[in-house]
This record gives C-alpha cells, structure tokens and sequence, in this order.
C-alpha cells in the first residue's frame, strides 16, 4: 500500500500508486496497471479522494503536470475516464458509470496543422513542451450527481446538486440542480 493512504484505505490490485495520490479513510481502489499510465500530474495531491471513495474496474486518469482532480465522500466511479488539464472536482456521492468521459479540455487543437504538431510532440518519442497551448476550463459535478453509461462531460461544464444525466448524454453546457438530461448535446427533459 502506497505511504499517502489512510490505514482503513485499500487497494484491490496492490500496484504502486503515484506519490501525489491522497485516499481517504476507507477508499476502496480497484487499480489495474493502466489506471495511471498517462497522470502526468506534478500536483500535491494530483488525485485527492475523499472518505469511502470507491474507484472500480477500467477507470482512467488522464492528467497534465499542472492539473488535479478532487472526487468527494462516499462517491463511486466505474470505468470512467477522467481527461484533466487542469481541475475537475466531483461532489459528494456522486456516482459515475461505465465509459463515461469527463474531460475539462479538447486535449488537442483544432486548426489541423496545430494538430499535427500536438500529435508528434505527445507522441512516445515526442517533445510534449512542444504542444501547442490548449484550451481548458475546470467541470463541476455537484453532490449526489448520477452520470449514465457511456455519457460525456465537456470542459467548463457545472452540473448542480442532484441532477441526473443520461445515458450517452453530450453534456456542453451547465445542467441546474435537480435536472434530469438527455441527448447529444444534452437537453433538460424534467427539473427536479
């Protein structure tokens, strides 16, 4: 077990976790050898879990040197893909689902020449002080926020206390506490 857990934490795979991972009393961390292939953060704590955070099977952190990511109590995330190059906090209680992605950045640009560069210096071999500057901005999930399979959570997107988004939902802009949303881009189809 990594010297930045709690006693009561636990680690089903007892591979070694990143030095900048703080788990909270009682987490729960099913880790598999590429949980943290690419969390690149040089943060302290780069990933901070909060008591009783379950972490299950196929999750993903994707996190730039300078970005961090804050999940709350009591929250569970199953095979979800966190992108982060910059911040992403989840609430209390929050449950996240299978292939969901929450990605606080295009993580590459637009222009395609710019796309270029970002492919061959992220690449391997590649220069990643290279990369082009991206564009990022922090996503919020408040507490007791329920995220179906296969759904998608933009950059700069602040999801309120108790809504619920859908399976495969493409959510690009803010959902209101309580809301229930649907569809690709997402739309509220009942308030709380």
């Amino acid at each position: 077990m990594a010297p930045h857990a709690s006693p009561e934490a636990a680690l089903w795979e007892p591979h070694e976790l990143p030095a900048n991972v703080d788990l909270g009393t009682g987490c729960v961390v099913e880790h598999s050898r590429t949980m943290f292939h690419r969390f690149h953060s040089t943060r302290v704590p780069g990933l901070r879990l909060g008591p009783r955070v379950r972490i299950c099977t196929w999750s993903t952190f994707s996190v730039e040197p300078s970005a961090n990511i804050e999940i709350g109590a009591d929250s569970v995330v199953v095979g979800a893909h966190f992108m982060c190059a910059e911040r992403i906090v989840l609430g209390r209680g929050v449950v996240v689902s299978y292939n969901v992605t929450i990605a606080d950045c295009d993580f590459h640009p637009r222009d395609p020449d710019l796309r270029r560069a970002d492919a061959i210096a992220n690449a391997p071999d590649g220069d990643r002080s290279a990369r082009p500057a991206l564009l990022s901005r922090p996503v919020t999930l408040g507490d007791g926020v329920r995220v179906g399979i296969g759904a998608t959570i933009l950059k700069g997107v602040r999801v309120g206390d108790g809504a619920t988004i859908a399976a495969g939902a493409v959510v690009t802009a803010d959902v209101p506490a309580g809301a229930y949303v649907v569809g690709n881009p997402a739309r509220v189809v009942s308030p709380s």
